[in-house]
């Protein structure tokens, strides 16, 4: 473990997993860009209000992926929670995993180290319940906890715990057994009988257990998570964990892999107002409505319609008549779905992804960490984009084989590398690189760097890029054809 990733030396521990993608919340979360990272309940991401949470115990411990790093780092920075560890799994490898590499993180500081384990994508509308609940978990003799929330209503997109007898004096009860998301009839008959509660997939766990239970029941997984943590390395303000090691290890969640095998696991009620907005209609259901029980958002005119949600990210949106209907708008993609079977959307995620289309993983406005970019318009042989660099940031020294670009500055000034020259473009001002010459675009000023570029060549693919130098340590110097999270400027 290098020695320069600290972690928090308090007995707790907050440690976010930010490694999912939302595929039911498409088209507005998507694989580059998912639901963790969108404002969609108020003007701050998931990630940041679960940031915020974890902040007022301790800085949290974050596991993110690769191609979200820069993301997560700026909307943590946004926030004003720095976290203890950004922590980067070369492949995603499912909860326990990620739990493992934590725990072992947080021994080697503190052998006492209790983890708090939350999901970056959830809402929670109440924070001082919150805070009472983790304090009673605190309390609770067990080493292993859960937090349940309250069933009000059968719901077969949840797991369910069923609730034993006390534990101890904080009000904890013992777990009897998990059940991963029942038919309706069963979720039915769970909220009927009171003895059950929805699994919010949040934990506090005593770490050095949670390695005792992963080393019985998954040594070899433990091992491998101990190697990966082992050859970790330090790029910039992240740990890598070791990607040979942490990618032989298959795949699991927590609860599969410890929780539902243990015997004297507990469970503390969460009655904070939580959702874990896992599709389109629980997200319907945290938004305000209006009297006809219809949520918009954007430029939407709704026309005798009822019980809807629509939303649009910029085109104006008109319905008319919609009963129980999901609407999306992206600038490069509508859904609309019948609200109960918004469960479903998963699967045109995943037919786009047999048909190859970009729309599965990607927005038309790609972010970067010194920016973003939007395609505009493209065609054969050209193409056009929106690009923003913000201050004091930089696009990689690099060249193209293929294409040639155009460059107008609507806002801010520019500085040009272009081959050994370096110079200064201004507002309404423009220059030019041609294929296979040397450049670099910095934004010198205070204020965000705004300008048109057009490509035009007979390849203009965004692989077609030589990096030779780059202040984020995406690549190698020299390495020309970069992994698909980092194709791009």
């Amino acid at each position: 473990m290098p020695a320069s990733a600290p972690i928090p030396t308090s007995s707790i521990v907050p440690v976010i997993l930010s490694g999912g993608n939302g595929t039911r919340l498409w088209p507005l979360s998507r694989e580059t860009y998912p639901k963790q990272l969108l404002p969609l309940v108020g003007p701050e991401s998931m990630l940041q209000q679960t940031a915020r949470r974890a902040a007022a115990i301790a800085p949290p411990l974050v596991v993110c992926s690769d191609a979200h790093r820069f993301l997560i780092a700026e909307q943590l920075r946004q926030a004003g929670t720095p976290p203890a560890a950004l922590v980067i799994e070369p492949v995603g490898r499912n909860t326990a995993p990620a739990v493992a590499c934590a725990a072992l993180m947080a021994v080697e500081r503190d052998p006492q180290a209790r983890l708090l384990v939350m999901p970056s994508d959830h809402r929670v509308r109440d924070g001082a319940a919150f805070a009472r609940a983790v304090e009673q978990a605190a309390a609770t003799p067990a080493d292993l906890v859960c937090f349940g929330v309250p069933a009000t209503r059968p719901h077969t997109g949840y797991g369910y715990i069923e609730l034993g007898e006390p534990v101890g004096e904080a009000g904890a009860r013992r777990i009897v057994r998990f059940t991963e998301k029942p038919d309706m009839a069963t979720a039915e008959s769970f909220v009927a009988g009171g003895r059950h509660a929805w699994n919010a997939g949040i934990f506090l766990f005593r770490a050095g257990r949670i390695l005792d239970e992963l080393a019985a029941r998954r040594p070899e997984m433990l091992d491998l998570c101990r190697a990966a943590v082992a050859q970790a390395r330090v790029d910039l303000d992240f740990v890598r964990l070791a990607p040979e090691p942490f990618t032989a290890i298959t795949g699991e969640s927590i609860d599969y892999a410890v929780m539902e095998h243990v015997d004297d696991a507990a469970v503390v009620a969460l009655d904070a107002g939580w959702s874990d907005i896992g599709s389109w209609s629980a997200l319907h259901e945290e938004s305000d409505q209006d009297p006809s029980g219809n949520t918009l958002v954007g430029d939407v005119l709704a026309i005798d319609c009822r019980d809807s949600y629509v939303r649009s990210e910029k085109p104006l949106v008109a319905t008319v008549g919609l009963a129980g209907v999901t609407v999306i708008a992206t600038d490069d993609a509508v859904l609309v779905a019948d609200a109960s079977r918004d469960q479903e959307v998963k699967a045109v995620v995943a037919l786009l992804q047999a048909q190859g289309r970009k729309e599965a993983a990607a927005h038309s406005r790609v972010h970067r960490p010194w920016g973003w970019f939007q395609s505009i318009d493209a065609g054969p042989r050209y193409q056009v984009k929106h690009i923003l660099v913000k201050p004091g940031e930089s696009i990689s020294l690099q060249m193209h084989h293929h294409r040639s670009e155009h460059w107008v500055v609507v806002e801010g000034t520019a500085e040009v590398t272009r081959g050994d020259d370096v110079f200064l473009v201004r507002e309404n001002e423009s220059t030019y690189i041609k294929a296979g010459v040397v450049h670099r675009l910095h934004n010198p000023g205070r204020l965000p760097l705004r300008l048109i570029e057009v490509q035009s060549g007979a390849y203009l693919g965004e692989d077609d890029i030589v990096r030779l130098e780059d202040a984020y340590g995406r690549l190698p110097p020299g390495l020309v054809r970069p992994a698909a999270a980092e194709v791009g400027e």
